[in-house]
This record gives structure tokens, sequence and C-alpha cells, in this order.
């Protein structure tokens, strides 16, 4: 997806204010660069979708849980401790047999932080948040999902006023798997909408 001929926008002051203090520490000895990359990788792997994840797993074991969770993310969400300025406001869209739900912020990188943790590099592509809306479909197929051309998918754009997260679809052969056990099936992409979850074979239940 990635084409390195493309113009990309120049990184916010911001980040080259940050950038520019780590690597002053680093050069001073410090900051230890393996540290950086570890606290990064707990909230954009380990901490944050961890978040997003027990969210999904809850629903798809408590029905009223799941029935709140739809008609009031916000609320269903901050109900289990998950809260921050990123996290104000959220709206979950449910992947169905029939809708494939697909998450971009085609303004910036607007990102649900507390459920989902950081945000991966292409979510704040340009190539990304310009061709997910206009085509997602070919989208989709360059992250491996391929979406039969009779589903419909919806495109949803997060803003500083609202971000959105996927609820993807139960794998099959997970029926009789805990809450916690569900937990772990599910990825950071998945709830973006990226990536789809694999059936649970029998070693796996």
């Amino acid at each position: 997806m990635h084409n390195p001929d493309e113009k990309t926008q120049p990184p916010s002051p911001p980040t080259l204010r940050i950038k520019a203090i780590q690597s002053l520490l680093i050069e001073k000895g410090l900051l230890d660069p393996a540290a950086v990359d570890e606290i990064i990788d707990i909230f954009e792997h380990r901490l944050g979708p961890k978040n997003g994840a027990a969210v999904i797993a809850k629903a798809w074991t408590d029905p009223a849980f799941h029935q709140h969770l739809l008609e009031d993310a916000t609320s269903a969400i901050h109900s289990m401790g998950f809260t921050g300025l990123e996290g104000a406001h959220l709206y979950v869209a449910e992947n169905t047999p029939e809708v494939h739900n697909l998450v971009v912020c085609t303004l910036c990188s607007c990102y649900p932080w507390p459920v989902l943790g950081l945000p991966p590099t292409w979510f704040k592509a340009p190539q990304y948040r310009s061709r997910a809306v206009i085509d997602p479909r070919s989208v989709l197929e360059e992250f491996g999902v391929h979406v039969p051309d009779d589903k419909e998918i919806r495109v949803w754009d997060s803003n500083a006023e609202i971000r959105y997260i996927v609820m993807p679809e139960r794998p099959a052969g997970s029926e009789g798997m805990s809450e916690a056990e569900l937990a772990q099936l599910i990825t950071r992409d998945s709830m973006i909408g990226t990536a789809l979850l694999a059936p649970v074979t029998g070693e796996s239940a």
C-alpha cells in the first residue's frame, strides 16, 4: 500500500519536538532506545487492544451488555473502566454476515486509545486514509481480507467528536469458550476492520 514516491505530510510540531527531546536523551545516555520500543509495543499491542478485546468478549457473552454497547458504546465502555480523552465519545459498529465495517480517519488519525492502544503506523498513512473511503474492498484485499461482492462494506470516519470500533463476528467453534478465552482471540486489527477472526479448531478450544 505504501508508495515511497508519494508525498506525505510532515510531522506536526509537537511530534518533531518529542523526537528532538528523545534524540537528545538517547545521545546523552539517559534513555535506552530499546526501552522506548518496549513502551510503544506495550501500548500498541499488549495493553490498549486488550481493553477493547475485553469489551468485545463481554458483548459476545452478555446479551444485556451487547445491547448496551450498540445503543450507547461510550457508557458501556466507560462502565468497564476504560475512559480517557480519546475515548470520550465512542460508537461500536457490529460486523454481521451481511455487513463488514471498516474504520478510518480521513482528516488526521483520531483513534480510540483507551480501548485500542496506539494507532498503527498504516492507520495514519495518507494512502490508507484516502483509499479506505474510495475503494475499501481493494484496501481490505491488501490486508488479506476478502469481502464477497454481495456483502456490504461500511466505512466509518473517526473524528474529534466520535471514534469508532468494530465488533468482529464471533468465530465459529468458540461457543464453549469463557469470556477470558474469547478475549484472547480478538486482535487490534479486527477491531479496526482490517482483519477477520479465524474459526476456532478443536485443538484451540
